[in-house]
């Protein structure tokens, strides 16, 4: 099982600083970065700044407060609100942060006609068990913790969160991150900053790396993890990655970290799915729901969607991409 390298912890928990690479400064703005260990991975922030006060200022509020949707939504830190409601199958005075997540989760489950399911929690369990003994769940313990499996049975107000069965447990490892991408594009925002890349695991950019020059992405490739499928432009949208290869069960990538609902394992179309979209939570939740729905059914779904285009890729290594991606593909 293989999960995303986190950064030597001898770089601290917070750096940032003017870079003075040639060409990156314009109209007297310098580029400033900053990272940060955040939910299980790296964080990195850019911006382009006239004052250097106010980028470090910026960098601070857009890490705060993606360190704050981490401690709130994490399902490993026992003071997380996500954690107790699993532990204990209910929550009093969920965080207004938690109730919106919350709200867009319902609302991805009934666009997505259930492929997106925050409580596919236990199918994890059960997986992750199971691979601790390098083996997979028994048959009936996967028809016990797929039982468990319906996010219409999660009753939200805002006074309390109640799972009603014993067992059921949420996750918000697909929302979280691009929540967090959101709050802190509007720190950045907030300090006057027009020019910035984020990457809280998911990407969220504003204005240009430089006059006439875009922020660009790479997308990895699925089956070769030094190669890109594409390289992406980045327009103001925010854009996520889910792939199969993120973290894996077995080594042939047929079990992995996302659960398809209807049948309690993992989908067996596509290895990755990129979604470009106005928002980074709407992005992280699309990319999720939509390596679950398999090809056919994502691109239906990207062409109702205003603004929201995809870069899909299936097992074999076939790809497709709607009309509106500003992407060079490889």
């Amino acid at each position: 099982m293989r999960r995303r390298t986190l950064l030597s912890a001898s770089l601290g928990s917070l750096f940032t600083g003017a870079v003075g690479w040639r060409g990156l400064a314009t109209d007297g703005q310098r580029l400033y970065c900053g990272a940060d260990l955040v939910f299980g991975t790296t964080a990195t922030m850019q911006l382009l700044h006239r004052q250097p006060r106010q980028a470090e200022l910026a960098l601070a509020d857009a890490f705060h407060a993606v360190k704050k949707i981490d401690a709130l939504m994490s399902i490993y830190s026992e003071r997380s609100q996500v954690f107790q409601l699993n532990r204990d199958g209910f929550l009093l005075k969920p965080d207004p942060h938690l109730l919106a997540v919350l709200a867009a989760a319902r609302k991805l489950s009934l666009l997505t006609d259930g492929a997106f399911d925050i409580t596919v929690q236990p199918l994890w369990q059960q997986f992750s068990h199971a691979a601790a003994s390098h083996g997979l769940p028994a048959a009936d313990d996967m028809r016990r913790a797929r039982a468990l499996v319906n996010w219409q049975h999660l009753s939200v107000t805002p006074q309390r969160l109640l799972l009603p069965q014993p067992g059921m447990a949420i996750t918000l490892n697909g929302l979280a991150q691009g929540y967090a991408a959101d709050l802190a594009l509007a720190a950045v925002r907030a300090r006057g900053v027009q020019h910035a890349l984020l990457d809280t695991g998911e990407f969220i950019g504003l204005g240009e790396k430089a006059p006439h020059r875009s922020w660009t992405i790479g997308v990895q490739n699925p089956r070769h993890a030094e190669a890109l499928s594409a390289v992406l432009q980045m327009d103001g949208r925010s854009i996520a990655t889910s792939g199969d290869y993120a973290t894996w069960f077995t080594a042939d990538f047929v079990h992995h970290h996302i659960f398809d609902p209807a049948t309690g394992d993992s989908p067996t179309e596509l290895a990755s799915a990129t979604v470009v979209a106005p928002s980074g939570l709407l992005a992280d939740g699309l990319s999720t729901a939509m390596l679950v729905m398999g090809p056919k059914k994502a691109l239906a779904l990207a062409a109702r969607l205003q603004k929201v285009d995809v870069l899909l890729v299936d097992k074999q290594g076939k790809s497709w991409t709607t009309p509106g991606l500003r992407a060079s593909l490889s």
